[in-house]
């Protein structure tokens, strides 16, 4: 045993996929502890935050400003004022008054706007041109002149006496604040989802909740495939015929057909994270217990079996003592893999709407669906979707990276 385990950590492969599951599930663990809370609360009053630190307004008017000079603060601040479509606009317009295209540069903001400043006239009509587009480049040029003129904002609050507004603060395009005087700040590393949530908050515990499903489907698949494997290559004959005969009938019919077809026959008030487990784990076994029977049929006339069988030894220890230990090193792998793919099927299975109640506990999945449902991957909301893609991406590539390092380790024919 000893022996084993120094050669299954010597082996690359499994030692990277090793280091990289682990990796995830301690951050399961400690992420929940440093940032506490319903992953599914709804922070946000909107849908699809940016990622990115908010500092609260109101806070921030009060905390004391510090008075900064920064070269490109005005250029920074017109840009963030310019969208892309604000500047494919500009070049429009240059260009219909006869500015060569080659001289407009859309992502130099300052020579774009000399050029504007330069060119622009609301009272010249270019051939072809709308009325509600030259309405269009008037709030345009509007808006970019208000940017310029870096007046100072006035804070006013009313009077309860009087009604009237009075001055109370005047704020400064030099005046900034530091983030950690303000009261109410709020990191969001991945932004938020449709719902307003916390998608990194929501991540960890989706991950999780689909590792678990993963973990049960697994073990369930491999059990029942394991007991099926061993009592038809060991006993044979009429019990071989009957289990090879079930094994068939589920070879026939696709496990991810048949995975649907149950799913959408539970009621969603039960399909909970471990009944969908459940479903995963009774209609994936299949492979398995084929394989097993493969492995149990090449050793159950092998000497040492012979021997306890003229011993009289009962089915079951010759099974558990004889046979089981033989076949150990594959019975891990087939978990390994089974569990990955439980865990890409509960994703497939809840992107179309199958998986667990939605409103009880995030999966990676569910959150794929909440992405795909709300057109997250149309309106560029790359982070509602993509750092999901992402960790089922790592899980399921870790794990099948150790998988393959055992099968070098176990396996006489891949050894180096």
């Amino acid at each position: 045993m000893k022996n084993t385990l120094h050669q299954v950590f010597h082996s690359p492969k499994f030692i990277v996929g090793f280091v990289i599951f682990g990796i995830i599930l301690l951050t399961l663990f400690i992420y929940p502890l440093i940032i506490p809370g319903d992953p599914l609360e709804m922070i946000g009053l909107g849908t699809f935050f940016k990622p990115g630190i908010y500092v609260s307004v109101y806070d921030s008017i009060d905390t004391k400003a510090n008075t900064l000079k920064l070269d490109e603060a005005d250029s920074k601040r017109i840009s963030g004022k310019l969208s892309e479509e604000d500047r494919v606009s500009m070049m429009e317009w240059l260009i219909a008054v006869d500015v060569p295209e080659k001289d407009i540069d859309i992502n130099n903001t300052d020579k774009l706007l000399n050029l504007w400043e330069a060119k622009y006239d609301p009272t010249i009509k270019p051939e072809g041109m709308t009325m509600a587009r030259r309405n269009y480049y008037k709030r345009l040029d509007k808006s970019l002149r208000e940017a310029l003129d870096t007046n100072e904002v006035i804070i006013a609050t009313k009077n309860a006496e009087t009604g009237e507004l009075e001055e109370e603060k005047v704020i400064s395009d030099t005046d900034y604040v530091n983030t950690k005087d303000v009261a109410n700040v709020k990191v969001l590393p991945l932004g938020t989802d449709n719902f307003g949530r916390d998608v990194l908050k929501e991540l960890v515990s989706a991950t999780k909740t689909s590792i678990i499903i993963g973990l049960i489907a697994g073990t369930i698949a491999t059990l029942i495939g394991l007991t099926f494997g061993l009592l038809a290559g060991y006993i044979g004959g009429v019990v071989d015929d009957i289990i090879m005969f079930i094994t068939n009938i589920f070879t026939v019919i696709p496990s991810f057909v048949l995975l649907i077809l149950i799913s959408y026959s539970i009621d969603q008030n039960y399909r909970g994270a471990t009944t969908v487990a459940i479903v995963i784990g009774v209609t994936s076994w299949v492979w398995t217990t084929r394989s097993v029977r493969s492995q149990v049929i090449s050793l159950r006339n092998r000497d040492h079996v012979n021997l306890s069988k003229l011993s009289g030894h009962s089915l079951v220890r010759i099974i558990l003592t004889d046979i089981l230990p033989y076949i150990a090193s594959y019975v891990v792998m087939a978990l390994i893999l089974q569990i990955s793919t439980a865990i890409l099927a509960e994703a497939q299975l809840s992107l179309l709407g199958l998986g667990p109640k939605t409103t009880k506990v995030p999966t990676l999945g569910l959150m794929m669906n909440w992405a795909m449902l709300y057109s997250a991957h149309i309106n560029g909301s790359w982070w509602a979707y993509f750092p999901v893609i992402l960790m089922i991406a790592l899980i399921s590539f870790s794990l099948n990276l150790m998988n393959t390092g055992l099968d070098q380790v176990f396996n006489p024919t891949l050894r180096e």
